[in-house]
């Protein structure tokens, strides 16, 4: 039975010489994960269709025996050219891909959090590449998934506490439009990091390199 669905491409690897697993993050099915039988060879229909990031509508046939479904169609909506020009850009959305997948179970449908990286997906080519915009995502995929830290509790400096609030509640424009102080970025780094690690056990490869643009 075909089924089909719409979100965006979170990674891909090599199954053999032709073929792709491709892992997606959809409205209605969550994660799911497809094979592209042939999108390897040189005149597969899937050819120019399937890279990192790419939001498209699809169809795929639904496997009886596993959670690799087999890729049928594929119509392509946004392929965010601009990060493919980008790499700064790359890591972090590659950084913030992994981050959901650890944290997300398959074919558990959570249409906030793709919204949330559609979003910050858009955000990057307007804002710029800036280590916020990392500590924003972890905050609000924190908030989605019931992990919120808080402020209060945390023992931080005020004007850090305050920090995370404002990553917290604000948008994309607003977030790239912030002057947080040096200190506070700092604290606010490694708050993050030792929470992520407390609540999820490890941090997805990746974040230092994410962090890595200038504030």
């Amino acid at each position: 039975m075909i089924e089909r669905a719409q979100g965006v491409i979170l990674r891909t690897r090599p199954l053999t010489d032709t073929s792709l697993i491709v892992h997606w993050l959809t409205q209605e099915q969550g994660r799911i994960s497809t094979v592209a039988k042939g999108a390897r060879r040189p005149k597969s229909p899937f050819r120019g269709k399937l890279d990192l990031f790419y939001e498209a509508e699809f169809s795929f046939n639904r496997s009886r025996r596993s959670d690799l479904h087999t890729l049928h169609e594929v119509s392509l909506r946004e392929t965010h050219e601009s990060l493919r020009r980008d790499l700064a850009g790359l890591r972090q959305a590659s950084y913030c891909a992994a981050l959901i997948e650890q944290t997300t179970e398959t074919e558990t449908p959570i249409p906030e959090i793709l919204q949330l990286f559609l979003e910050f997906l858009e955000s990057l080519p307007a804002s710029g590449v800036l280590a916020r915009n990392i500590f924003a995502f972890e905050i609000k995929l924190l908030r989605l998934l019931g992990l919120e830290p808080s402020p209060e509790k945390s023992r931080l400096a005020k004007t850090t506490a305050d920090l995370v609030a404002a990553l917290a509640d604000s948008t994309w424009p607003e977030i790239a439009n912030l002057k947080p102080a040096p200190a506070d970025v700092r604290n606010l780094r490694a708050f993050l990091h030792g929470f992520l690690i407390f609540h999820l056990g490890r941090i997805p490869r990746g974040r230092a390199e994410a962090l890595r643009p200038a504030q």
